[in-house]
């Protein structure tokens, strides 16, 4: 028997379902599909774009909400030799331009009208004008996307221009399992780009290798074992989504999740399927699941481990967390799509002062430091820096962004993440921020998660985010933006004084703002937002 270690997804979904065809592989709360539906429908998946033309290498994109299909369009992809860009399902028509000629897909997979406020293929037609005069579908010729030669619709009705995917999927081809042999561990599975905060997003070049190895060493973190089941709520789109993913079915256990995030669909599946592992870890996910009445009666027990990223939580998340479950060992996580995700993760056997207040130490496979922003010199205990990172999981690169690429990944291959870190004396790393996350105020450096952990520390404060706006004096001032607990009232004036004697003068907000609701990325609360909108309102004052 073969006991060679398998590194690349569509090999490694082939072998599992051989061996568990009837186990559950995804399970969604209105659906579930075994090993054996799963490999089949991606086999479908990969033939029908070897049929259209795909070459080994090409890029083939996936626009489209959580859903079954996605994993299996995911893997077909892979299967077929191609390359997934999975693409972010919030991005409107500029984004999606960008994210398509800059990707150079050959083929999209997408989707029309989801529910009265999403409609892809209305973005679509917005991003790429040249839709709606292309003539045949199956032979398209856009000059907003050179290398596109046919969008395929997955459900019906498919909208003029794009092919319907019974169509598609009726082509078939033998070559299935040559294509899934001839794919090297080192080549590129997946071009995942980030969030576009501040800029364009950037396409990660994630390897086989890379995906595959690094979920591998955290379901062995994680101590996971064949027929555990594994939820996570977040977009399958995001590296945060495909990293559990492919760390259940590594070891042969199910994936559950859920298309939209709804805390009281998640809370019932969390304990009618009985999940062993949970991956909320955002804090937005977080409150909602913890406010959510259903929560203090919702059955639990069967929740081992629980990825809960206490360090950098509000406290109040962590004490309402571990009273609810105090039978789940709740680690901390350090990740980042460079990196193939997480990077840095809590042992189960750390003391509970680590898991509960810091982000673990580096997975197998990885090398972390942390240095100096300017020297490059090793920093000592509890000095802050620059995390760095290098191992075979790592991104290769930015697509078509050499420069950038030059920029991040130095002649020794370590890759500079830009974020803030720390080691304390027993090897865990804690986050202080990103370096684009720093304000620089009068000259004087200041970290805004400074300022939002003791803002955080006021009863009246569920959440805090803090940004730079322009000044004409000090270049930048502070302001935050504050979500209220539930039944509590404050206002600008006493948040400011909160802070003051608690943070020196230069960091104390200047403006502060309540708000209801959170402009988002797939995951992350977008600041740059945050910024333009008070940058708007004061212009106008």
């Amino acid at each position: 028997m073969n006991t060679t270690p398998i590194y690349t997804l569509g090999a490694l979904l082939r072998d599992r379902a051989a061996r568990r065809p009837d186990e559950p592989a995804l399970v969604f709360p209105d659906s579930r599909t075994s090993y054996a539906d799963l490999n089949g429908r991606a086999r479908r998946w990969a033939a029908a774009l070897i049929a259209r033309g795909v070459q080994s290498g090409d890029h083939v994109g996936i626009l489209l909400t959580t859903r079954p299909e996605f994993v299996e369009i995911l893997f077909g992809i892979v299967m077929a030799g191609a390359v997934a860009v999975p693409i972010n399902a919030r991005y409107q028509p500029g984004e999606l331009a960008f994210l398509v000629k800059d990707a150079d897909l050959v083929c999209l997979i997408t989707t029309g009208r989801v529910a009265d406020s999403l409609d892809f293929s209305t973005r679509l037609f917005a991003a790429l004008p040249a839709l709606t005069t292309s003539g045949d579908p199956e032979q398209l010729a856009l000059p907003e996307a050179p290398n596109l030669r046919s969008i395929i619709c997955v459900d019906a009705p498919c909208p003029q221009g794009l092919v319907p995917a019974a169509s598609a999927l009726a082509a078939t081809s033998d070559e299935v399992d040559a294509r899934i042999d001839g794919v090297d561990p080192q080549a590129t599975a997946m071009i995942l780009y980030t969030s576009g905060t501040t800029a364009n997003p950037k396409g990660c070049l994630i390897r086989h290798r890379g995906i595959v190895g690094n979920s591998r060493n955290l379901g062995r973190r994680y101590e996971m074992l064949a027929g555990d089941r594994f939820w996570s709520p977040l977009p399958i789109f995001h590296i945060a989504g495909i990293l559990p993913l492919v760390a259940v079915l590594d070891i042969g256990g199910a994936y559950l999740t859920i298309p939209n995030f709804d805390a009281g669909v998640a809370l019932a599946m969390l304990e009618t399927e009985k999940a062993t592992h949970a991956y909320p870890c955002f804090v937005t996910i977080m409150q909602d699941l913890l406010v959510h009445p259903r929560f203090a009666t919702t059955d639990l027990s069967s929740v081992r481990l629980m990825n809960a990223n206490f360090g950098v939580q509000p406290d109040w998340i962590r004490d309402a967390m571990t009273k609810a479950m105090p039978h789940t060992v709740m680690v901390g996580t350090y990740g980042l799509t460079e990196g193939s995700g997480t990077i840095c993760t809590s042992r189960i056997t750390d003391p509970w002062e680590a898991r509960g207040w810091r982000l673990g130490v580096p997975l197998d496979e990885w090398e972390v430091r942390i240095v100096d922003f300017e020297t490059g010199a090793e920093c000592g205990t509890d000095e802050q820096g620059e995390i760095v990172a290098r191992g075979p999981n790592m991104l290769a690169g930015y697509y078509n962004a050499p420069e950038k690429t030059a920029e991040v990944i130095d002649a020794s291959g370590w890759f500079h993440t830009g974020d803030i870190g720390s080691f304390d004396a027993n090897g865990q790393i804690m986050f202080h921020g990103r370096t684009k996350d720093m304000l620089k105020v009068g000259g004087e450096n200041v970290a805004a998660a400074e300022i939002e952990a003791v803002l955080q520390s006021h009863p009246a404060v569920k959440l805090a985010q803090v940004t730079g706006i322009p000044h004409p004096r000090y270049v930048e001032i502070p302001a935050a933006f504050i979500e209220l607990a539930d039944g509590t009232k404050t206002s600008e004036a006493e948040l400011i004084a909160h802070c003051t004697g608690k943070l020196a003068g230069f960091k104390l907000p200047r403006h502060v703002r309540f708000v209801t609701e959170w402009p988002m990325s797939a995951s992350k609360i977008q600041k740059f937002r945050l910024r333009d909108m008070l940058v708007a309102e004061l212009m106008k004052a």
